[in-house]
């Protein structure tokens, strides 16, 4: 009888050690490493708009469903050590009883779909803070998140290769690593649109093109609030009410001192004194 042999079980804590002495060993030969860090301590793994909407985009995959619950594991122990968005291709390395290489590529935005976005985004977006920090309105937001004419990509689009043994299509250091890109999409939005392979500017390049053609702004762009100003500048910016405005005008304006300074003496603004006159 021929028995299956697969890799002994390795706990999440001893994944973490050995995790941590990989990424030791791999920068001190140089190499530049791009961790997802572990995430044990969010109740979510991915916290802001694009990040949960991919995260909600995977798991809409049937094919994915019974798979995805051990890369969550995986990615939450910080077993993924590198993780790097390119142009159509990510590339990672995840630490399992071995250390696995992942590529993943995915098939760029077609440019018909990516029009059709950019046509139904047309002036919707205030500026390219309030898209990347998702702060659009409801009608954008179901555009770019489509899930059959959005950005995220279809199960179709996206090809898997990991060098661990299991044979499954979507093994769990796979797994991970997709849920690795919803949390680095937290800090760095941008990066889904470097993956489809498309200008987030052009959505932006639309709406002022909306604006130009009656020279007023469209009733559909929204305006950045001070909360987001707060949020992307870290600054506090409370608005001023007509009572605060009118007490602010009739406050009367402090008197300026005026500091009287003396002349520089210099040798040459010296004088000598002037002889007595004498008495005729």
């Amino acid at each position: 009888m021929t028995w299956n042999h697969y890799p002994p079980y390795v706990s999440a804590a001893d994944r973490r050690a050995k995790a941590l002495k990989k990424i030791a060993s791999l920068e001190k030969k140089g190499k530049k490493i791009e961790p997802v860090g572990t995430l044990a301590h969010r109740i979510k793994i991915a916290t802001s708009f694009w990040g949960q909407g991919w995260c909600r985009h995977l798991e809409s995959f049937s094919d994915y469903e019974n798979r995805l619950p051990r890369g969550r594991t995986y990615v939450r122990s910080g077993a993924v050590l590198h993780l790097q968005v390119q142009t159509g291709n990510i590339h990672a390395l995840v630490q399992g009883s071995k250390l696995y290489e992942i590529n993943i590529r995915i098939d760029p935005l077609t440019p018909s779909k990516w029009a059709a976005i950019k046509k139904r985004c047309h002036g919707g977006i205030g500026s390219l803070i309030e898209l990347l920090q998702g702060r659009i309105s409801d009608e954008i937001m179901s555009v770019v998140t489509d899930p059959s004419d959005g950005l995220f990509p279809l199960p179709k689009e996206i090809h898997l290769d990991c060098n661990c043994p299991d044979s499954a299509g979507l093994c769990k250091h796979l797994a991970a690593v997709l849920y690795g890109v919803g949390a680095r999409l937290d800090s760095a939005p941008s990066l889904l649109f470097t993956l489809r392979g498309v200008d987030q500017g052009e959505l932006i390049a639309a709406a002022g093109a909306a604006e130009s053609l009656d020279g007023r702004q469209s009733s559909r762009r929204r305006t950045l609030k001070s909360d987001a100003l707060s949020d992307v500048f870290g600054v506090d910016l409370e608005p001023e009410g007509p009572a605060e405005i009118a007490k602010r005008s009739a406050a009367p304006k402090p008197s300026k001192k005026v500091k009287l300074t003396k002349p520089a003496m210099s040798k040459k603004n010296l004088k000598k004194p002037a002889a007595p006159r004498k008495k005729e």
